[in-house]
């Protein structure tokens, strides 16, 4: 078959044909029981005729009832049921030789539909076997029926060519319709699939947007617009209701053609927002599309370019820094070498060197965070990782008095995917500040790096020390750049320490100790939770 058996076109068609070939059956039996005394058509064969049109009668019924077994079959079914159209045909103009032209011309719709419905080389083989069946039948004719004049051959050769004319262009007609329908087809599956992505788009921006008719009723909302007005209930439809400040300021766009431009609060606990307003049509106010600007969105992004310019910035600065500071350094250090310096200009020296130094750390965390690197994440084993840091700590440092040890007391050893180059210097940061300000007053400082797991078996690794802990105003900000309570502090440490917590999809926390002290905890991610670093 041309097409698909099951497709709308051709079942359409098929569903034509059957009934068709019932109406012509019901002619068939009605030229063969015509009353005898109406003289037409004259039957050259009664009985012929009337067992023709009542066997064709009951094939049609059964085809009408069984349409599912036609398609079912495809295009052999549709041949066999077309090749009987042919011989009741045949057999009825050979027994009612008057209504011949009548009966050839219902032939051709038949074989019309089975152009439509067949591919073009058997659709024309049906238009030759129709065409030979009425020829044979003029040429050969019956014994009683005498021999056919040049008329009915000429009536028959003409029959024959309007079949195979007939069966063309419906052929050609039939493929250009289910071209077109499939063309139609993909287009209407296009269109839903760009509505579907459209919709998703929509419903997935930051900016709110809303769809609000002439009556102030919303038909559409995308989950931005929603959160912003306070997450409403569904059927909460009216936009005065719901957002009374909204609705007014769209009335006086609509009136007065003038936006407000201010930022505005349009639900309790939720950010202000600038609502903007578009037609769907120019000079209808039937719909109108409502975007909801929020501005702490448009805040952080003027913020994040701000600080990417500040840090190349910083970054250019801080390399023009390293060389006068590097010389001014150097002369110091000549300088304290003098033997003729009193003790006060020694002292001056040592706060020369010190704010060099200090100077020196703020310029190697800015070029470090300007050219980190992205993460590679590597599985570690965080009890053996410890063990190996705090000995290379130990060796690279002198700690006096201090102590800096391990506790790992997990029963399974515990698993964390991060880069361990990252991972080092972050707790580096963290050991190095809980040494430096983790302790009382008089005594030595107590640091331990604790490794364990958490809730869900999440792995976490704690740097704690014994001091009198953060306060909670200072706890608020100390992850804040160059924010600092120390005489000699930079204020980048921490900050960087959180930034590189970050790129290794770990989480950085402070957690006050309840017996005094401070606790760093370092949330990592488990082997079978890490996504590909961005």
């Amino acid at each position: 078959m041309s097409d698909s058996p099951n497709s709308t076109t051709t079942r359409h068609e098929l569903l034509f044909l059957n009934y068709f070939r019932l109406a012509q059956a019901l002619v068939y039996i009605g030229l063969a029981f015509t009353p005898v005394g109406m003289g037409w058509p004259h039957l050259d064969n009664a009985g012929l005729a009337r067992t023709v049109a009542v066997a064709y009668l009951l094939f049609a019924v059964a085809i009408v009832a069984s349409i599912h077994l036609a398609r079912t079959l495809g295009w052999l079914g549709i041949l066999a049921t077309l090749f009987m159209d042919i011989v009741a045909a045949v057999l009825a103009i050979a027994a009612m030789n008057d209504a011949r032209i009548g009966i050839a011309m219902m032939l051709a719709v038949n074989l019309a539909a089975g152009a439509l419905l067949l591919p073009l080389r058997l659709a024309l083989f049906l238009a030759a076997l129709a065409t030979l069946g009425i020829l044979g039948r003029t040429l050969l004719g019956l014994p009683h029926l005498g021999s056919a004049d040049d008329r009915d051959l000429l009536e028959s050769g003409l029959f024959g060519m309007a079949y195979f004319a007939i069966v063309v262009l419906c052929n050609v007609l039939g493929r250009q319709l289910r071209a077109s329908e499939a063309l139609a087809e993909q287009r209407s599956i296009d269109l839903v699939n760009l509505s579907q992505v459209n919709e998703l788009i929509i419903r997935r921006m930051k900016t709110g947007v809303m769809l609000v008719d002439d009556a102030n009723r919303i038909h559409q909302i995308n989950e931005s617009a929603w959160m912003l007005l306070g997450n409403p209930s569904s059927d909460q439809r009216d936009l005065g209701r719901v957002a009374p400040e909204l609705s007014r300021r769209l009335y006086h766009w609509i009136t007065s053609g003038k936006l407000d431009e201010n930022a505005t609060q349009l639900a309790d606990g939720m950010p202000e927002v600038v609502p903007r307003f578009s037609r769907l049509a120019p000079n209808d106010d039937s719909l109108v599309l409502i975007f909801l600007d929020d501005t702490s969105l448009v805040s952080r992004r003027a913020e994040e370019l701000t600080l990417s310019s500040l840090g190349r910035l910083s970054a250019s600065i801080a390399h023009e820094i390293r060389n006068p500071l590097a010389a001014i350094r150097y002369s110091a250090q000549l300088l304290a070498e003098s033997t003729e310096l009193n003790h006060t200009d020694l002292r001056m020296v040592e706060i020369i060197n010190n704010h060099c130094s200090r100077l020196n750390e703020i310029i190697e965390n800015i070029l470090q965070l300007s050219r980190r690197e992205r993460s590679r994440p590597e599985t570690l084993n965080l009890g053996d990782w410890s063990h190996s840091f705090v000995e290379e700590y130990k060796q690279g440092n002198d700690l006096g008095g201090d102590s800096l040890r391990v506790i790992d007391n997990s029963a399974a050893p515990v698993a964390a995917v991060a880069d361990p180059q990252q991972l080092q210097q972050v707790v580096w940061n963290l050991v190095q500040n809980a040494l430096r300000y983790g302790r009382m007053p008089g005594e030595s400082a107590r640091v331990m790096v604790v490794v364990r797991h958490g809730e869900h078996g999440v792995p976490i690794l704690e740097v704690i020390d014994r001091g009198p802990g953060i306060a909670p105003k200072v706890a608020a900000q100390i992850f804040e750049p160059f924010y600092t309570t120390h005489e000699y502090g930079t204020g980048l440490g921490l900050y960087l320490a959180r930034q590189m917590a970050e790129a290794n999809q770990a989480a950085l926390e402070y957690v006050r100790v309840a017996g005094g002290g401070s606790c760093f905890r370092l949330v990592l991610t488990p082997p079978a939770k890490i996504e590909p670093a961005v």
